[in-house]
């Protein structure tokens, strides 16, 4: 059962059925529930703009204006097109339900900064080392997750939904569950087989029988998605720790799987299969991961046999 609980307070109270109509659907949806609690955050406040408007006569302007006032409020690209996302999200779900018939979210664009900004990701070599800096007491089953995003692509949310069952160590492949409710099988690398099967063999003993968690935290219970985000904060500080502050690369978990992305395209990998394998329900999501670097566009120019005026005759 989900932990999220919808607000019973009295600035709540006209909009209650629709928040509970928006998290249930949330949840039939595959929606983390890490998403939820987030996108509920985000209508809450956008309630709280409305000043008690009813949803129903909520237009476009409203939205641009809660949008504009949490821009003005400091928030980034990313958390306005969160906030934006959840209010498109919220009037989507009260549409399907038949409870409100229109989407005043629709049509609103994204900030095109955050659209245009390539992805941060890490080559070979840097995640090597990021990989020497996994230690402590579990450090093979850190080490196993964060394999898992490195070389098979995982998001956060899908190594937290593992369970043991998932793995086919006759196969060596693993069944993920990803967004949509859509299920996707992998192969094991075979390195990652053996640190996987390592992290199996010393799995923490789980606070009840029934729990069937691939990766278990401390206290016996399946590892949450705010553990496994510190998990891979605490590591990238001491990956970065010899560098200045100021220079250090904002990575976090998400990044190695943007890593895993530009492996496979760089190895010539066709975009469908990457597709595939990131689990993205559109081929025009995975074209983020096409960025190359200076000296590939370096070397493409080098490639090219430039004929000035009056060299033609120069080669035949």
């Amino acid at each position: 059962m989900t932990s999220i609980r919808i607000p019973d307070d009295e600035a709540y109270e006209n909009y209650y059925d629709y928040l509970e109509a928006f998290l249930i659907w949330m949840q039939d949806a595959g929606y983390t529930e890490y998403t939820q609690k987030n996108y509920l955050s985000d209508v809450k406040q956008f309630i709280d703009a409305l000043n008690g408007r009813a949803l129903e006569d909520t237009k476009k302007i409203h939205v641009m204006s809660f949008l504009s006032n949490a821009r003005r409020s400091g928030a980034g690209d990313s958390t306005r097109n969160r906030k934006h996302a959840a209010v498109h999200c919220l009037f989507k779900a009260l549409a399907e339900l038949e409870l409100l018939d229109n989407n005043p979210a629709a049509g609103i664009k994204k900030a095109k900064t955050e659209q245009n900004r390539a992805p941060v990701y890490m080559d070979e070599k840097q995640i090597a080392a990021f990989l020497e800096s996994v230690d402590g007491k579990y450090r093979e089953r850190n080490l196993a997750i964060f394999l898992l995003m490195a070389y098979m692509g995982l998001r956060v949310g899908e190594v937290h939904a593992l369970n043991l069952s998932h793995y086919n160590a006759d196969r060596r492949t693993l069944q993920v569950f990803g967004k949509g409710r859509k299920w996707r099988t992998l192969p094991v690398p075979s390195a990652v087989t053996g640190v996987l099967e390592k992290a199996i063999a010393q799995r923490l003993a789980p606070w009840t029988d029934r729990e069937e968690a691939l990766f278990v935290s401390q206290k016996g219970r399946r590892m949450s998605i705010r553990a496994i985000q510190q998990l891979a904060s605490d590591t990238f500080d001491r990956f970065q720790q010899d560098i200045e502050p100021q220079l250090r690369v904002p990575y976090s978990s998400h990044k190695l799987r943007h890593s895993f992305a530009t492996m496979l395209l760089r190895r010539g990998t066709d975009l469908r299969t990457v597709q595939e394998m990131l689990g993205h329900s559109s081929i025009q999501t995975t074209t983020v991961y096409t960025h190359v670097t200076s000296r590939e566009k370096e070397e493409a120019m080098d490639r090219l046999d430039v004929r000035l005026p009056g060299d033609s005759g120069k080669n035949s």
